[in-house]
């Protein structure tokens, strides 16, 4: 359990620092170390092919980077910020149900997810 903190930490820091632009790199270098790091975990818990875990980090990824930048935007009121979020989570859930991933599957990997969330670390006030 400590090692899945550990490599979660690590996953979410490295891709924070990514994303604000702090890590410079290539975006599928990017892809590959978030892929190493995460993937094994993904697979041990949810049980999904080597393949599906490849397809469900890079839809988790690319809906994470959109809702970063609906978080980002100034010009979005908080309930714009809700709805386009609500969008972007309804776009990663079908883009699960295209690997196809079945119900039972789709919850496993949200509570994975969410398992990652719950557990990494808080960043100060401010993003700092």
């Amino acid at each position: 359990m400590k090692k899945l903190l550990v490599l979660v930490a690590l996953f979410l820091t490295m891709y924070a620092s990514n994303a604000q632009g702090q890590g410079g790199g290539d975006p599928a270098a990017r892809m590959q170390r978030i892929k190493e790091m995460i993937k094994p975990q993904l697979i041990e818990k949810t049980k999904l092919t080597d393949a599906q875990a490849d397809k469900v980090l890079e839809a988790y990824a690319s809906t994470m980077q959109k809702m970063r930048e609906v978080r980002m935007d100034q010009a979005f009121s908080e309930d714009d910020k809700k709805k386009k979020t609500e969008e972007i989570n309804a776009e990663r859930l079908k883009a699960y149900g295209a690997i196809p991933l079945t119900a039972d599957q789709i919850k496993a990997v949200n509570d994975f997810f969410e398992e990652i969330r719950k557990n990494r670390p808080q960043r100060p006030a401010g993003g700092q």
